[in-house]
């Protein structure tokens, strides 16, 4: 069984997703994804490798897959999502960019042994641990652990709390929306995350604050 329904989930825990009517209504846009597009990407472009291929986990709508895309021409993004939907908004924008580096999505599980790739130079993963139960997060860092080499860069982009407290109400809020939801999901302790990543061989090696009170959170491969 899978572990989430990207789509169904951000739906429900942000209320933000909004399908539109070009492509063939496919193509769908989050407004926070557009929002917080720039931000994410100025930390991509500078903690990624200039080249290679970059799996992104939980790709939702696909407009980061292509701002990225567009945005970093030497690296090959790979969107993937568990989600049919969300893969045929990924699809749908990847057919509307015309990008030659951003291939069709994969349908990924992170609960699954077998992701569809064996190998990346990177892995993003953006706003999917909070909104799935804790055993995603645990198959993650176990599986990126087993695709990235040595140096090999974890992103992953989200809320978090910080030595058992929320950084502002408004997190503490929405922590208690997605626990209403499902009782598996939730905003995740910093440190607890830290320690998955201890566990499969990352070292955490920067945290940078983002706006509307996220934070980039950047894992390195150890050798």
């Amino acid at each position: 069984m899978s572990a989430f329904t990207h789509l169904e989930m951000r739906a429900h825990a942000q209320s933000h997703m909004n399908q539109t009517s070009s492509d063939d209504t496919v193509r769908r846009r989050a407004p926070a994804a557009e929002r917080n597009r720039d931000a994410v990407l100025s930390v991509l472009a500078r903690v990624l490798p200039p080249s290679g291929v970059v799996l992104e986990i939980a790709s939702g709508t696909g407009q980061h897959a292509v701002h990225c895309a567009a945005a970093l021409p030497g690296i090959v993004w790979q969107p993937s999502d568990l989600d049919a939907q969300a893969r045929d908004s990924i699809a749908a924008w990847r057919a509307h960019a015309g990008l030659a580096n951003l291939n069709a999505p994969l349908a990924l599980d992170v609960l699954s042994d077998d992701w569809g790739i064996a190998k990346a130079a990177a892995i993003v993963c953006i706003n999917m641990i909070h909104i799935a139960p804790w055993e995603a997060a645990e198959a993650l860092f176990r599986g990126a652990g087993a695709r990235l080499d040595a140096g090999g860069v974890l992103f992953l982009y989200g809320p978090y709390r910080r030595n058992g407290a929320h950084t502002a109400p408004s997190n503490d809020a929405f922590d208690q929306q997605l626990r209403a939801r499902d009782p598996r999901w939730g905003v995740r302790e910093m440190e607890a995350v830290e320690a998955l990543g201890e566990k499969a061989g990352f070292t955490l090696v920067e945290t940078v604050a983002m706006p509307a009170n996220n934070f980039s959170v950047v894992f390195e491969k150890r050798a």
